[in-house]
């Protein structure tokens, strides 16, 4: 299992359009994909788990991968983080 801890950078934190985007991301991959913010835990292949967690700008979260393309699906899902999902602010 790997285990990345991101910060959402995005100034409007993960709203409908970065969920539905990292929801695709996770997808594309073979393994499990958990987000973690508090106690909270999330499916990052479900859009409404990933939306239910509420993560805003500057939370910290806690990104579990597992299972067969892990390393591929943690670098993705990490890039997104970075590329602040592809939003300016």
């Amino acid at each position: 299992m790997l285990v990345k801890t991101v910060t959402v950078q995005n100034q409007l934190g993960i709203h409908a359009r970065p969920a539905a985007l990292l929801t695709k991301t996770a997808n594309l991959f073979e393994c499990a994909i958990r987000i973690k913010k508090g106690t909270k835990c999330a499916d990052a292949k479900s859009i409404l788990a990933v939306m239910t967690l509420g993560a805003k700008h500057n939370d910290v979260l806690r990104l579990e991968f597992e299972g067969i393309n892990e390393t591929a699906a943690c670098d993705a899902i990490t890039a997104l983080f970075e590329s602040r999902f592809g939003e300016e602010e």
